[in-house]
């Protein structure tokens, strides 16, 4: 039985996380393709190298190509530039709408079958570029930012618990941005709910530096994050190559769900083989669901500035 196929555009360091962490799980070939030549290549031996040291029977084919990437089950889209310094996401709209509609385009006349996951910024616009560019179904175009704002406002909860990470079930809902949600109310740690465990103005300070999590990372690299944002597009793959049935906030098309409709948001889902299996509806307090419709209305306006 052939190995499923993943293509990963753009072998920056997002992309080549991404496909580093696929390649090590060891049940797929993995494509990593970009517009600069080498760049894939030279990631793509490195990686297969890294196999002989860890174990694994790595396929990784770098390309130039979008012809090597025929018959993809998942196609990650990273490109497009990544935050500068003093930068929003949203400066990002005109320049990487270009990248993403023409990646996409490529990409799919290529494997029409696929699901595709968006990665680049700004994210919710970005999904609905690559929605209106396939004219995939809406479990089939989902994107990548809950997981990561959930991973960083676990690791804060991690800290200043003193917990182990794997005992904090946490959930960042709305638009990957400084108005995303921490759901504190579902938050716990070894069962026990966060409210509980912390003072306010401390879980205050742990939304607000999630909120801003990414330019926290920005001023200290000077460029965007790659090893929690990488790890967290792998775990998209596994769920649905796998079909692992894991209920993960990503990005996803709403049709009415939380009352909000015909916009890309970030809410939970269950991933499968089907894509998007389920859209699952928490009940939030009257302060989260605000904060979504805020969060809701702050993408709305960054998708009007879309050219399609």
């Amino acid at each position: 039985m052939s190995r499923p196929k993943i293509t990963v555009v753009g072998a920056g360091n997002v992309g080549a996380t991404a496909a580093q962490v696929l390649a090590a799980r060891d049940y797929a070939d993995i494509v990593l393709v970009d517009i600069k030549e080498g760049l894939p290549q030279g990631k793509a031996l490195d990686m297969n190298q890294m196999g002989a040291v860890r174990g694994y029977e790595p396929n990784v084919t770098g390309s130039n190509d979008y012809a090597d990437t025929a018959g993809s089950a998942v196609v990650v889209v990273t490109a497009g530039l990544p935050r500068a310094p003093g930068m929003s996401r949203d400066d990002l709209v005109a320049t990487n709408e270009k990248i993403v509609r023409e990646v996409t385009e490529r990409a799919v006349e290529q494997s029409p079958d696929a699901f595709l996951v968006v990665v680049s910024n700004p994210l919710d616009a970005m999904c609905h570029v690559a929605k209106n560019a396939s004219g995939f179904p809406r479990e089939r175009v989902f994107g990548m930012a809950g997981i990561l704002d959930t991973a960083r406002f676990s690791t804060f909860i991690a800290w200043e618990t003193g917990s182990s990470v794997k005992d904090v079930t946490a959930m960042v809902l709305g638009g990957h941005g400084d108005q995303m949600v921490p759901v504190v109310s579902a938050t716990t740690v070894g069962g026990v709910p966060l409210r509980k465990l912390v003072p306010a103005d401390r879980i205050d300070a742990m939304v607000e530096r999630t909120a801003k999590g990414g330019g926290e990372l920005v001023q200290l690299l000077g460029t965007s994050a790659w090893y929690a944002p990488g790890a967290a597009v792998a775990q998209m793959v596994d769920a649905v190559l796998l079909d692992e049935k894991r209920i993960l906030p990503c990005t996803a098309y709403l049709q009415g769900e939380y009352g909000i409709d015909g916009l890309y948001l970030g809410v939970p889902v269950k991933l499968g083989a089907g894509g998007i299996e389920q859209i699952v509806e928490l009940d939030l307090d009257e302060a989260e669901r605000a904060a979504l419709d805020r969060s809701a209305a702050a993408v709305r306006e960054v998708v009007g500035v879309l050219s399609t």
